[in-house]
């Protein structure tokens, strides 16, 4: 019953996503002024190679403070070549696809097309009828406090026999929304609707891409290439229509906790299971891009904005509409989000301004081992990859105060998918 009570441990509180709460030591202090902020290259070298060195296969970086830049890469994006990975490599985000579904939904609020406080019934009646449908409004969606449940686990039933066997087999299957939609609402329930502290769920942003279909008369996929990502000036960002990536990128490679050995290379995947939920594929680059021109009004208004950053209490997090808050004591607050799918791991994070962010991906999943209540142990990769967002977003905390053991406790790419 390991895999199976890490499925039910997991799967009802931050599937497709790995992060809760970054904190640093109380003990850093105050923050130093912005202005006089500015990046060490050597040391995030230093911290992203560490990464590497603690085992994983492949990992790259963006960081931005103001106008100046940094990207590193370190490690491989192919082991059997050698082929080492790249900063500009292309990557599957998971589930930081729900900011962008919804910034979609957030500028139909603001087309008045869509209501945050009106039933979910009001506009898709067949999808979510009854009292269900008149009790979940899109706003309990967005910060998933429906009370839906998760639908991976229907969608890939294996995991829940202990084994990772549905992987394999469901990797060119293509499965329709409202299909993912059905297996949600047949899972039970996490929770009456609007009920605090939420539950982390797919099927909420599965329910707003066909939301948002609705109202637009458009694919989801369509509109928020057009009216998010081409908007936001992403070159490099798109939801895919075939189980393989446009352009360079590393292969993905999934250990499932050790029942996958050696780990499994799932770059090429139907992603048609993850939906508006966690399709998207974009670049380090692209998304700090994406997060700056969000906070900074570019893609929708402020009263939107103030909507999308008043956050509730989510299975760990502080999550707002598509976006949640981590918080950096001494340093301040930075917003985003982060996504695993089957070989992908992938956060972005922004100062509220958008002048200091990190986005870092990487190619090696579930490399954790389970202890014996079946829960993912801590590795030195975790550790490794907190040290580093620690040293891209507060630099001014020194490297010996960071309280490695907390954050490794909070930024865990262990979760079971995106």
């Amino acid at each position: 019953m390991r895999i199976a009570r890490l499925l039910g441990t997991v799967l009802g509180t931050t599937l497709l996503t790995t992060t809760a709460v970054l904190t640093s030591p109380a003990q850093a202090g105050p923050a130093a002024p912005r202005d006089a902020v500015s990046l060490d290259g050597p040391a995030l070298r230093d911290s992203l190679d560490a990464v590497h060195e603690a085992g994983m296969y492949g990992v790259f970086s963006s960081v931005r403070d103001g106008g100046e830049k940094w990207t590193g890469a370190s490690g491989v994006a192919d082991v059997a070549t050698g082929r080492p990975v790249t900063p500009d490599m292309r990557q599957r985000v998971g589930s930081i696809s729900k900011t962008f579904t919804a910034v979609g939904v957030m500028q139909q609020v603001e087309r008045g097309r869509i209501r945050l406080d009106a039933p979910v019934g009001d506009y898709l009646p067949e999808l979510i009828p009854g009292e269900r449908g008149r009790e979940i409004t899109v706003r309990m969606l967005l910060n998933h406090t429906s009370g839906i449940g998760d639908y991976v686990a229907g969608a890939f039933p294996s995991l829940t026999r202990n084994s990772p066997a549905s992987l394999e087999e469901e990797r060119f299957r293509s499965i329709r929304p409202a299909e993912l939609v059905r297996m949600g609402l047949a899972a039970p329930a996490t929770g009456r609707p609007g009920a605090v502290p939420g539950s982390y769920s797919n099927t909420n942003y599965v329910v707003a891409g066909l939301l948002l279909e609705k109202v637009t008369g458009q694919k989801a996929g369509t509109y928020l290439t057009r009216h998010v990502i081409d908007r936001a000036g992403l070159r490099h960002t798109y939801l895919p229509r075939t189980p393989y990536i446009k352009g360079p990128h590393p292969r993905m490679y999934e250990s499932w906790f050790g029942l996958l050995d050696p780990p499994r290379d799932f770059s090429v995947y139907d992603m048609s299971w993850a939906s508006t939920a966690g399709a998207v594929v974009s670049t380090t680059g692209d998304l700090n891009r994406f997060y700056r021109a969000l906070l900074g009004g570019k893609l929708v208004g402020k009263a939107s904005l103030d909507e999308m950053t008043r956050t509730v209490p989510v299975s760990g997090m502080d999550y707002g509409l598509g976006i949640y808050a981590l918080e950096l004591r001494g340093c301040g607050r930075f917003w985003g989000h982060d996504g695993a799918v089957f070989g992908a791991g992938t956060i972005a994070l922004s100062s509220r301004d958008g002048k200091r962010q990190v986005a870092l991906a990487q190619n090696l999943m579930k490399y954790q081992e389970l202890d014996e209540d079946g829960r993912p142990k801590l590795h030195p990769i975790d550790e490794a990859i907190a040290a580093h967002v620690v040293r891209a977003l507060c630099p001014e905390a020194p490297a010996s105060g960071i309280n490695h053991s907390r954050l490794t406790k909070s930024l865990r790419f262990d979760q079971l998918s995106h």
